[in-house]
């Protein structure tokens, strides 16, 4: 582009010397005329002269003439000319404001995107900051459920055959395996082994989504070995019903058992809620073996 202009520049400095030069041979050539009096044809035909001097006059007047017109033709060539340039230069002098126009455009969409990517990455970064912290503090809840259970076990079971079931019920809890029923009826929204939350832990259990206030219901005989709330899963209820089987129930408004409490399948042992920070209102439930967690879905009966 700039050697465009520069080649352009040239020229226009070079056409305009020779029009200063044409306008400068116009200029002695009427000078003379006029000094000289140059023959006008007509004057010089009507003269009565010797014909052969008339002829030469006449040659001459001709040949004056024909320069005289060559010269003001490339004289007025050269000033069209040097239209068509001045416009060739106004047109590019409008290109290249358009075009800087254009640039200084992109530029700010580039420092306008730019930032909005800043933005993003700021978000990004802040929500694996906030990522991990939920990680940790999932790990952290599910750690201490874990250590519950762990004590719980200890404290209940020296052998695990030689505990008799709660209540001294006639069937033992795993001969209970696909005929059992969910302790709350409602939409299942999560299940065993799903990611849970926004961090992606898999979960323990399963999560159904019911309104505030729903009684929850014993799924088996067995004895409440704890019931109060913990950080994490809220008011939470755990029953014991043998053979190192535990079902757990969190997430509840509010307890309706206590420590000690014998309860038969199908009672009321607490109302869905919030109360473990989840969003939607609800039963969190699991059931352990020994302390391990394993799909409850494989034990109940969905209809």
């Amino acid at each position: 582009m700039r050697e465009a202009a520069a080649r352009h520049a040239q020229e226009q400095r070079a056409l305009e010397a020779r029009l200063a030069e044409r306008k400068a041979s116009v200029g002695r050539m009427l000078r003379a005329r006029y000094a000289a009096g140059a023959p006008d044809a007509l004057r010089v035909a009507l003269s009565g002269a010797d014909p052969s001097e008339v002829a030469r006059q006449l040659h001459y007047a001709g040949h004056v003439a024909r320069a005289a017109a060559e010269l003001l033709n490339g004289y007025r060539e050269g000033i069209a000319e040097a239209h068509r340039m001045a416009r060739a230069a106004e047109l590019r002098s409008e290109r290249l404001a358009a075009n800087a126009r254009a640039r200084a455009a992109e530029r700010e969409r580039i420092v306008e995107q730019r930032g909005e990517r800043r933005k993003v990455l700021a978000r990004i970064a802040a929500e694996i900051r906030s990522g991990r912290k939920e990680i940790g503090r999932l790990r952290a809840d599910e750690a201490r459920l874990a250590r519950l259970v762990e004590e719980l076990g200890r404290a209940l079971y020296s052998r695990v055959d030689r505990v008799p079931q709660p209540g001294g019920a006639p069937h033992p809890f795993s001969s209970l395996r696909g005929r059992l029923r969910l302790p709350v009826a409602g939409e299942l929204t999560a299940r065993f082994g799903a990611p849970r939350g926004a961090a992606g832990t898999e979960s323990k259990g399963v999560f159904i989504r019911a309104p505030e206030g729903r009684p929850v219901l014993a799924i088996a005989r067995g004895r409440v070995v704890f019931a109060d709330w913990m950080r994490g899963f809220g008011n939470i209820l755990i029953l014991d019903h043998g053979e190192a089987y535990l079902s757990i129930y969190a997430n509840n408004e509010s307890l309706l058992k206590q420590v000690g409490d014998a309860v038969e399948a199908g009672d009321a042992i607490a109302t869905t809620g919030a109360s473990g920070g989840n969003e939607e209102t609800g039963l969190y439930f699991e059931l352990r073996h020994l302390g391990e967690a394993f799909d409850p879905l494989r034990w109940v009966r969905l209809r």
